[in-house]
């Protein structure tokens, strides 16, 4: 099973995160949340605090297969201000067996780090122009090469079933939609 490494902040889009990491557990995933907060606990743009699994270590993400970045604009600024996450994106990006997703405003951190370029993408309206040399779709989810990323919290549903799609097919993906009752 893939193993993937959300990295949370304070100000994320709550659901955002927890849509996507309820389906992939669903599968059977094994999903770590890891603070970049520097405290296990990290509250949310509608003031809903969780417990991280974890804090950002460079060392065990390193280990997963995938990085995922939840959305909210002041939790994608901290994202994208975390200067040993945006190396690990830079090096997930250019490894084959690694690969990145990210909703709502986070494409913009994998945009501004070099890691859309040439690809298509989606994100939050008004945040295309960080997208930086990706083909901006506009579509809920999109996957192009390694990347996958999706518009926000309305599609991340969607998200989680197209990573499990990736990793485990389509049998499996309709499996999880089915338990769901999503259609």
């Amino acid at each position: 099973m893939a193993k993937i490494y959300a990295c949370i902040a304070d100000g994320l889009e709550e659901v955002e995160c927890l849509a996507v990491v309820d389906i992939l557990r669903r599968a059977g995933f094994k999903v770590t949340l890891a603070s970049i907060n520097g405290s296990e606990f990290v509250t949310g743009s509608h003031g809903i605090t969780m417990k991280a699994d974890e804090l950002w270590s460079s060392d065990n993400c390193g280990e997963y297969d995938m990085i995922f970045l939840p959305g909210g604009m002041l939790g994608t600024l901290h994202l994208g201000a975390h200067k040993e996450l945006t190396a690990m994106l830079k090096r997930f990006k250019k490894a084959d067996d690694k690969r990145l997703a990210a909703i709502c405003a986070a494409p913009s951190v994998l945009g501004e780090n070099g890691c859309l370029k040439g690809l298509k993408a989606t994100c939050y309206p008004g945040c295309e122009d960080k997208l930086e040399g990706a083909f901006v779709t506009g579509d809920k989810v999109v996957t192009d090469g390694d990347v996958t990323t999706a518009r926000g919290l309305g599609c991340a549903i969607d998200l989680g079933l197209e990573i499990v799609r990736i990793y485990e097919g389509e049998s499996v993906m309709q499996k999880i939609k089915d338990a769901i009752q999503y259609s």
